[in-house]
């Protein structure tokens, strides 16, 4: 018999499949399963029809030691492996165990990535400027500079909640997540430092909205960069309020969901959040803590503007795998 959950999933993808059926050739498809597994990740990949050429950077989240909700290597070791891709990641900007070229390697190691297929820190040498197309708030992106080792790239993201974005997913993954050390503080304080030594002394005035737009621009220059070459991956399981950078996080309240995938990442994301908002909460298994998180830092701003900037189309028709 199928849950209240399950049954409520499934009339929300049915209500957006018949309100995408009347022009469903101008809306991204987003394609969900609810298995989340390594065979459930594949076929997922595998159902957006498109074949990584040359070297491929799989782009994840190492996540801070003693937090323990960022996607482990049994789980997406069968994808990262099918494309012989590279696990890649950057530096953080803040105080931690991955905020140097030697501890964040010891991440690697520690949390069983360098078992499973070879891994980047891609600022470890260097960073370099890329250009942005939305300059209002930042003139360039500054990200590490071994991306320019990789054709195409696969942005591997945990979908959850964010304490300073409201919640994480690909465009998270693509803006923060590639950025180097620097260039996290360039997008943090909305262009006004790109020195990760002073990301906290030049924040404290930045309005939210600009950070987010920020991050919005910073992932539409990694789009750019790869000229399309991107493909999609939100995870949404361990759903806690709180993001893989943070080393205590908070349980989640609400049970997994599934793993989505599209080639448009603002319609992936726009999705995961709709999923989020309409799920059939209950005793034992509440999104309001994640709603509440979003909500309360505007986090669909980072659609809103990636839509608007021409990245993506928060319109998408939900196609079901299972």
């Amino acid at each position: 018999m199928k849950t209240l959950k399950q049954i409520a999933i499934a009339i929300f993808m049915i209500t957006m499949f018949v309100n995408c059926t009347n022009s469903q050739n101008e809306k991204a498809v987003v394609y969900m399963t609810t298995d989340i597994s390594p065979e459930g990740l594949v076929k997922v990949y595998e159902a957006l029809g498109v074949k990584p050429e040359g070297r491929v950077a799989v782009k994840i989240s190492t996540g801070e030691p003693g937090g323990k909700n960022y996607l482990k290597p049994e789980l997406i070791k069968d994808l990262v492996q099918k494309v012989n891709g590279t696990l890649v990641e950057c530096n953080t900007a803040y105080a931690g165990k991955r905020n140097t070229n030697e501890a964040h390697w010891q991440t690697f190691k520690d949390h069983g990535f360098m078992a499973i297929a070879p891994c980047d820190l891609m600022d470890e040498f260097g960073e370099k400027k890329i250009p942005v197309k939305d300059t209002t708030h930042i003139k360039y992106n500054l990200v590490g500079d071994h991306i320019d080792n990789y054709d195409f790239m696969i942005n591997l993201a945990h979908f959850k909640g964010h304490a300073m974005g409201g919640f994480g997913g690909v465009l998270k993954n693509q803006s923060i997540g590639v950025a180097s050390a620097n260039g996290k503080a360039y997008i943090h304080t909305a262009g006004k430092t790109a020195d990760k030594n002073l990301i906290w002394k030049e924040n404290r005035d930045v309005p939210q909205d600009h950070f987010i737009e920020a991050m919005a621009a910073a992932a539409q220059s990694v789009h750019d960069y790869f000229n399309g070459n991107i493909l999609y991956i939100n995870v949404m399981n361990n759903l806690s309020v709180d993001c893989d950078c943070n080393n205590h996080p908070a349980d989640p309240e609400m049970k997994d969901v599934g793993i989505l995938a599209s080639t448009d990442p603002v319609a992936l994301d726009q999705a995961c959040v709709d999923l989020v908002f309409n799920y059939p909460s209950q005793e034992g298994d509440d999104a309001k803590a994640l709603i509440e998180r979003i909500n309360s830092r505007h986090g669909v701003h980072i659609i809103e503007h990636s839509a608007a900037i021409g990245l993506g189309s928060r319109e998408y028709q939900l196609v079901k795998i299972d």
